[in-house]
């Protein structure tokens, strides 16, 4: 699977987030677009279907049987071959889209964060740090477009757009639901990577209270119901506890609450 991101630079024409970012990388069907070979033209732009390898003109082309490809089989993603263009486009949401880099790049230092000057009520945070999650051989989430929520006492808990997560890993849980009483109604979620399950890995707020709206519909998971969970590249400590998500890593310190006689911190 490739890992595509919406472009942030300006090239999303319609301003619409995208759910089509973990796409196949199929070998080209043909070097050349068929529907012009046939009437004897050679496009010099071409366009490569990530769902199942057909190469067509691009939409700068005339006859854009690219498009018309996507718009008949309903693929919805395909992938510049012009060399020195490592972009994508989405047909069905109108973004422009660009390889996310391998591994995590390099971040400016940040100073370590006492976990007892978070706020309470929490705090949302927007955080750029390359966010990875991975279950039974998987990437189930990777993102660059992470929120931390912060609360007094508590690591941080990472919070990963949906169109960053693999919807098809993640079905609802079969019970429970529980209530925040700043952040509202949360719904559990499993991880499952084929007979691998993952019981109740992952929470989200589909309707989030005032205040959290930011929230609305990402997923947080717990790092020890996974194999593993990075913040830009540093692996992960689960907070301990049950019922606690939080994400320990060198930025933080502690004492954090979840362990035994902590209850009412």
């Amino acid at each position: 699977m490739t890992r595509w991101t919406p472009r942030y630079d300006g090239g999303r024409p319609a301003g619409n987030p995208c759910s089509h970012t973990w796409t196949a990388d199929p070998a080209p069907l043909t070097e050349t677009c068929r529907a012009c070979t046939a009437r004897g033209r050679a496009p010099a732009d071409l366009l490569l279907c990530l769902t199942c390898g057909h190469v067509g003109c691009s939409d700068s082309s005339p006859g854009a049987h690219a498009t018309a490809h996507a718009e008949s089989g309903g693929h919805p993603v395909a992938r510049s071959l012009a060399g020195g263009q490592e972009w994508a486009w989405c047909y069905a949401d109108g973004v422009y889209l660009d390889p996310l880099p391998e591994g995590p790049l390099p971040r400016p230092a940040r100073p370590p964060e006492s976990v007892w000057d978070y706020p309470r009520p929490p705090a949302v945070r927007e955080d750029d740090s390359l966010v990875r999650v991975e279950c039974a051989g998987q990437v189930v989430a990777e993102t660059r477009r992470a929120v931390r929520v912060l609360e007094t006492s508590h690591p941080p808990v990472f919070y990963v757009p949906p169109a960053d997560v693999r919807p098809e890993l993640l079905l609802p849980a079969v019970s429970g639901r529980t209530w925040c009483e700043w952040k509202g109604s949360a719904r559990y979620w499993d991880v499952v990577v084929g007979d691998d399950v993952r019981a109740r890995a992952a929470w989200s707020y589909p309707r989030p209270e005032p205040g959290y709206t930011a929230l609305t519909d990402f997923f947080a998971f717990y790092p020890s119901r996974v194999d593993r969970c990075t913040v830009g590249g540093e692996e992960v400590t689960a907070q301990e506890g049950d019922f606690y998500g939080g994400w320990i890593t060198s930025e933080v310190r502690g004492p954090f609450k979840g362990g035994p006689g902590t209850r009412l911190w």
